[in-house]
């Protein structure tokens, strides 16, 4: 038996590596495509026609067994989301700004004073 372990062992970590490339990839896709749906109208044509082809590209690279082919494919689709993730962002910070203006911060913290009692020198 541990001759055949060992006999595996180099097609082991090959699989191995093929289900964490695929899970990364699945991850990355769900991720970017829920991004471009709810801010693709804040970057250009140009870049999200770029970003749904590396969707592509990387769905078509999980169809394969070929994990150095997902993981360059992972890898293509993260440069190209990266003006997505810039355009999510400056939306964030725009919406941080227009709260900031109307609402003060108020981080839940409030100022109280205290009096630190020790129960071995109380008084009776």
């Amino acid at each position: 038996m541990i001759k055949t372990a060992e006999a595996n062992k180099g097609e082991d970590e090959k699989r191995k590596q093929l289900i964490e490339a695929r899970n990364q990839a699945d991850a990355l896709i769900h991720s970017t495509e829920k991004a471009v749906k709810d801010y693709g109208s804040k970057v250009s044509a140009e870049d999200k026609t770029a970003i749904e082809a590396a969707i592509a590209d990387l769905k078509t690279a999980l169809e394969g067994e070929d994990a150095d082919d997902i993981k360059t494919k992972h890898q293509t689709l993260m440069t190209a989301s990266m003006k997505l993730g810039e355009a999510m962002y400056a939306a964030q910070q725009e919406g941080d700004d227009a709260a900031g203006a109307e609402h003060p911060h108020d981080d839940g913290v409030v100022d109280a004073e205290f009096e630190e009692v020790d129960d071995d020198h109380k008084s009776a």
